[in-house]
């Protein structure tokens, strides 16, 4: 008797189906038949089919006459070109209609077929729309599950995240009826091992019907294993078949979450009665699923786009900080509040020629040289990060629950300079949807006994504590430890080469920050033109009635916001980043046309556009264009719903500069939010009406800067206005 592991369980080769389908399979070159399932007969009334091994459906015209005659097998060379590519059809055998799919892969092409079943109760949510104006991942999943419900109308469905080792939490879930709620609880990776998360990738949408349900096996004269991947109907694994059963689920559903081309997640819906769902509905449900993980995508994109831009800026803060100062050491210890925070760490040491400066919650002297010594005889490279230091070196290093998860980051190795942040143990309790412990147990496969890991028969709460761990260092966490290391080097006082070696690593700082900021308003134009695809060809499927007609282009247009969004960020860049060449400019004609076409742009011909003199300024041509494009477009905006809109634009001579003022009698700007003007992707309450992403005076502000002027402004309830500082040619 042999034992399998789970994640060596060949569940892609199954040698059977599911009995809700019929598969036949042919060789790609010949067409001659290879395999077909053991029920073919009863869907296509062949006595014997035994007759079909080596022959062609075309020999068959009584039996297959409705597949021989459909558009795929006419022109089936076109439709099998790519392989692992699914097309669709409908057929009806006698009198009754069955969805037909077709795909190639590897040297055969599948036929399936399974009888199209109306569901009665498929109501599409009037929120699915939302998706691409939700803020908050919670709440985006919420919504998904919502609307799938009305067209799977399963009793629990889930949306279950895949864990950095492989296990799985369910953070999302809509039940109905007895079903028990899963919510919040932690699945081992056993539970979706390996290769069923690469099937998953590849097969995104996975249906067995009714686990109690007699298999059907395939029939080939050829002893060879059929890969089914690509198969709806696929049979189960008998370990997944009671898994299903002990979960006391009849049916299961799941749909892949792709984000990046990984499988990030999963949505599951399980229901306590056998219950098939109709093909069209699996492939309606998958696009709305695609549809939401792309939302989700662009919201993570966007908030951390915003996060590096920030830390940027902190960065650039800290080193006019440290530049203050003739030794690193002193820059360290003056700045060591900011330096522990920029990690959200609870505690920091400071070590350098013997002296060690702490901030926060660490551990004691003694300890922190133990650490030390350890860290220079058991790590290499500049950084070492772990959030179970507690756990494995507490009693070798007799360590406190201040060190349960370190960063380290040496400075010099040699000199033992480096720094350490701390961070507490964390009180931490997995809740698992029942004992996640392997137990051994002995299942049929292909007619042979074999011993393999047994599901738990129990999915109840078995809550696990863990000692010794502090919170996990994230991403971020590591990006502001890695930020502050860049500004060390920096502002290091070494020799020559050092230091050109750090400018290098720092343009290449800038080129990712760039090359990020390109993929945000390029790259994702891909994933963009997916949503709007899916969108459109909803909309020319659905029952054309006003109402769905207006849900679906309200997608349409939030896609068309989303694209604006990623030309401002790319505009941003450019704005940090382009040549520039100063020159004297005369403006009044540029505002002229500005102020014209805002006019148009926000629909508001009543709008008052007063010009005074628009003396000369000393700016480059195409930046000077965007900083009066974006100050005019505002103020003729934000005053176009008061009942007489009125700008004023003009400029006067001061010294050395020239200061341009364009005031309007728009909403004004809330003394409350005035501090974050400037800041990107910030929009005022009063603003939330109107259209726009607050990109637009991070532009300006970034131009002016580097132009060498200066951007400010003045506001209250009867308007605001801007002031424009310009050198003086």
């Amino acid at each position: 008797m042999n034992f399998v592991e789970c994640h060596e369980e060949p569940i892609h080769i199954p040698g059977y189906i599911q009995s809700f389908g019929y598969l036949i399979g042919i060789d790609a070159a010949s067409h001659s038949i290879t395999f077909f399932s053991s029920n073919i007969g009863d869907l296509f009334r062949i006595e014997n089919a035994e007759q079909l091994f080596d022959r062609r459906l075309t020999d068959f015209p009584e039996s297959f006459g409705p597949v021989i005659e459909s558009d795929i097998y006419v022109s089936l060379q076109d439709f099998t070109k790519r392989e692992n590519e699914t097309h669709f059809d409908k057929v009806f055998v006698d009198g009754k209609e069955y969805h037909f799919s077709v795909f190639r892969n590897a040297k055969h092409i599948f036929f399936e077929f399974e009888a199209v079943l109306e569901n009665p109760n498929k109501r599409i949510s009037n929120k699915y729309d939302n998706f691409y104006v939700i803020d908050d991942e919670q709440e985006l999943w919420d919504q998904l599950l919502s609307t799938l419900s009305k067209i799977v109308n399963y009793d629990r469905m889930m949306v279950y995240k895949f864990m950095m080792d492989g296990s799985g939490k369910v953070i999302a879930e809509k039940i109905t009826g007895k079903m028990e709620s899963y919510l919040g609880l932690h699945y081992p990776e056993s539970d979706i091992p390996r290769q069923a998360r690469a099937l998953y990738l590849k097969k995104r949408k996975r249906i067995f019907s009714n686990v109690y349900a007699e298999t059907v096996p395939l029939l080939s004269k050829r002893e060879e294993h059929i890969d089914l991947t690509y198969v709806s109907s696929r049979g189960m694994s008998p370990i997944h078949g009671q898994y299903i059963k002990n979960s006391g689920a009849s049916s299961s559903f799941s749909i892949s979450i792709i984000i990046d081309d990984h499988l990030w997640g999963l949505v599951t819906c399980q229901n306590s009665e056998p219950q098939h769902i109709d093909l069209e509905d699996r492939v309606q449900a998958g696009i709305f699923t695609a549809l939401a993980s792309n939302a989700y995508s662009s919201f993570k994109s966007k908030n951390e786009l915003k996060y590096r831009l920030e830390l940027n800026e902190k960065s650039s803060e800290l080193k006019a900080e440290f530049l203050k100062h003739n030794h690193l050491f002193d820059s360290l210890i003056d700045n060591k509040g900011k330096i522990r925070k920029l990690p959200d760490a609870d505690g920091l040491a400071i070590t350098s020629e013997g002296e060690t400066v702490t901030s926060g919650a660490v551990p004691g002297r003694n300890t922190i040289e133990n650490i030390i010594d350890w860290a220079i005889e058991n790590t290499e490279g500049s950084m070492y990060v772990n959030r179970s230091f507690l756990k494995e070196q507490g009693s070798l290093l007799k360590l406190d629950e201040n060190a349960a998860g370190i960063v380290i980051y040496f400075v010099e190795r040699s000199k033992r300079e480096l720094l350490i942040w701390f961070r507490k143990e964390f009180d931490e309790h997995i809740n698992w949807a029942g004992n996640p412990e392997k137990k051994v147990g002995v299942f049929m496969q292909n007619g042979e006994e074999r011993q393999m890991v047994s599901p738990r028969t129990s999915f109840h709460i078995f809550t696990e504590n863990i000692k010794g761990n502090s919170k996990r260092w994230n991403s971020r966490d590591l990006s502001a430890v890695k930020a502050i290391r860049d500004v060390i080097l920096e502002t290091s006082h070494k020799q020559y080469n050092a230091i050109k070696e750090l400018n290098n690593q720092l343009r290449k700082v800038n080129e990712e920050l760039d090359s990020f900021s390109y993929t945000i308003s390029h790259d994702l134009g891909t994933p963009l033109t997916v949503m709007k695809l899916n969108a459109q060809m909803l909309l020319a499927n659905f029952e054309k009635t006003e109402k769905n007609k207006n849900k679906l282009n309200s997608i349409i247009e939030e896609i068309d916001n989303m694209a604006e969004m990623m030309h401002d960020v790319l505009q941003l860049s450019r704005a940090k980043h382009s040549d520039i060449q100063l020159e004297v400019l005369q403006p009044a004609r540029t505002i002229e046309k500005i102020s014209e076409n805002a006019r148009i742009t926000f629909d508001s011909p009543k709008s008052e556009i007063i010009i005074h003199e628009c003396p000369e300024v000393l700016a480059d041509k195409t930046m000077l264009h965007q900083v009066f494009l974006n100050i005019i477009n505002n103020a003729v905006k934000y005053s176009s719903h008061k009942d007489r809109p009125k700008v004023e634009i003009g400029g006067t001579e001061d010294g050395q500069t020239v200061i341009y003022r364009i005031s309007d009698n728009g909403i004004g700007i809330p003394e409350e939010e005035k501090h974050k003007m400037f800041k990107i992707f910030n929009r005022m309450d009063n603003a939330k009406q109107f259209k726009g992403n607050g990109v637009g005076l991070s532009i300006v502000h970034r131009i002016m800067n580097r132009i060498g002027g200066n951007i400010d402004y003045e506001s209250n309830k009867g308007g605001t206005s801007f002031i424009l500082t310009f050198k003086k040619p």
